[in-house]
């Protein structure tokens, strides 16, 4: 049995990511909550990993949020995600782990990059100013593991998931994902019954989603490999426009009012689609339809809400 450390457990793609392993069998699951490790703290961290000696690290851990988020607080972003993946990644070199998978995010990618994205297009034109922070601390969480595979033989690894959504989503009015964002104003909207939501940009970018439990499986799937990429994209390899997935929220929470756009408000990237071919060579592809995906992750919300467990 496999000593496993997920990092960031208690959020929704660590949930995922503990549900998969207890699935499939064959961890012994080591976790710990913000409260017991801090992970920006570098001596708590390389404390706690040469204690556990874990055989597997996991880094689900993460600051993340919307447009607004990484807008307002972009200093609390690359200092956040810098400390956890440096913290992490060194860490584990220390304690001896073999294994280690670092979860970045699709935002890595140049603005302007090709469509659909391949993982060669990194770092060949300009990011993304409202998300720029962000980017750049998964860029450098990615390049220290390919850094530390390259230098000290470690087979330590990332994946690249697109937009995520599902059960566990954080529903902050403003601090939230697009997908969780939208659940929660729409369902608001349905229950008061309002005649129009007003959606944020012009409703033309194109975004592409993936949900947690096929990200999760793909993570496995990874780890299962002998010699995986050094970074791989994660999605579905299909997108849909900000108003096509406004109109799909609104018939999944039963808004029946208008749907209105606000162009004084930032659309960030024209378009971020992945190019999943590399992934899907190596026998991974997604399993949850998107239609499938968002009644679940609305019914765990409104479930959520009811538990008064909902992250709102």
């Amino acid at each position: 049995m496999k000593k496993l450390f997920i990092a960031g457990h208690r959020g929704m793609v660590g949930a995922a990511l503990m549900r998969e392993a207890e699935k499939l069998g064959g961890f012994e699951q080591i976790t710990a909550t913000r409260d017991q490790l801090d992970l920006c703290n570098q001596r708590a961290v390389f404390d706690f990993l040469a204690a556990e000696k874990p055989d597997i690290v996991i880094i689900a851990a993460a600051k993340v949020g919307g447009i607004h988020a990484n807008s307002t607080y972009p200093a609390d972003f690359i200092y956040e995600n810098l400390s956890i993946a440096s913290n992490l990644i060194e860490g584990s070199r220390k304690a001896g782990v073999s294994r280690a998978l670092f979860l970045g995010s699709s935002c890595i990618y140049p603005k302007m990059a090709p469509q659909p994205m391949t993982e060669d297009c990194l770092l060949t034109s300009q990011l993304e100013v409202t998300n720029e922070a962000y980017a750049i601390a998964k860029i450098a969480g990615l390049k220290l593991c390919q850094h530390y595979r390259a230098q000290h033989g470690l087979m330590y690894h990332s994946a690249m998931p697109t937009n995520l959504y599902g059960p566990g989503d954080n529903y902050h009015a403003e601090n939230s994902h697009v997908i969780p964002a939208m659940i929660r104003r729409f369902h608001e909207a349905a229950e008061r019954g309002d005649a129009s939501v007003t959606i944020w940009g012009t409703g033309t970018p194109r975004r592409e989603f993936l949900h947690v439990d096929d990200l999760a499986a793909a993570c496995f799937h990874l780890l299962a490999l002998s010699t995986p990429p050094d970074w791989v994209n994660v999605g579905v390899g299909d997108d849909v426009t900000i108003m096509e997935l406004a109109q799909r929220v609104a018939k999944t929470t039963g808004f029946k009012g208008e749907i209105l756009t606000d162009p004084s408000k930032p659309d960030g990237t024209p378009r971020k689609l992945l190019d999943i071919s590399k992934i899907q060579a190596t026998g991974w592809s997604p399993q949850v339809t998107f239609e499938a995906g968002l009644a679940a992750a609305y019914q765990d919300f409104k479930s959520s809400l009811t538990s008064g467990e909902a992250r709102l």
